[in-house]
């Protein structure tokens, strides 16, 4: 439990200065919920492919890259002790902001230029009820450079952890086209 407040103390105070460098902009909220969602405009640089619902997704396409608010989460889910409980917490949170986050780019000036939403994240488990597509990065480099940056809240969300685990633990691309966003999220 220590391990965890000092991480979680640490990245408090580094949390501002990443927002900053980042230029995350922070999507709202809906009856008083708050988003878990910090977002910013970004061209597309990977390879082209299609989503199942026929959206193509080629370089320069302009997404919405989605971060979770990693802090907020991690203090809202340190108390609770059983893994599972805390997987569940993490996914409500989600599910919550996806109307937001529709909302967000329905609203959004460049609406008709952003062709869907994408993260990056370890924790993907139950994301396919969410409506999201996977995807794996293929460069060698930038899967360890992700291993590294999204370990802290690997090993926080989970009570037991092994070498194996952890290893076996991959980033994944989390993809949703605007279209299904809208679909599964503002009834559009």
């Amino acid at each position: 439990m220590f391990i965890r407040f000092s991480i979680i103390s640490l990245w408090t105070f580094i949390d501002p200065l990443y927002h900053l460098i980042r230029r995350l902009k922070y999507i709202g909220s809906i009856q008083n919920k708050k988003a878990i969602f910090r977002v910013k405009l970004t061209k597309y640089r990977g390879k082209t492919f299609l989503l199942a619902d026929g959206t193509e997704i080629k370089r320069n396409d302009c997404l919405l890259k989605i971060h979770l608010h990693n802090v907020r989460v991690l203090k809202e889910v340190m108390s609770i002790s059983h893994s599972v409980q805390r997987t569940r917490m993490i996914y409500k949170m989600v599910e919550q902001s996806m109307p937001i986050l529709a909302k967000f780019i329905d609203s959004h000036q460049k609406k008709d230029d952003i062709k869907g939403v994408i993260g990056i994240t370890m924790l993907n488990k139950g994301v396919k009820k969410l409506g999201f597509e996977l995807m794996y990065p293929e460069n060698r480099y930038y899967i360890h450079f992700k291993r590294i940056t999204q370990m802290p809240i690997f090993l926080i969300s989970h009570s037991t952890l092994s070498m194996k685990k952890i290893k076996n633990q991959r980033p994944t691309y989390l993809v949703m086209s605007k279209e299904k966003l809208f679909e599964k999220y503002l009834g559009a």
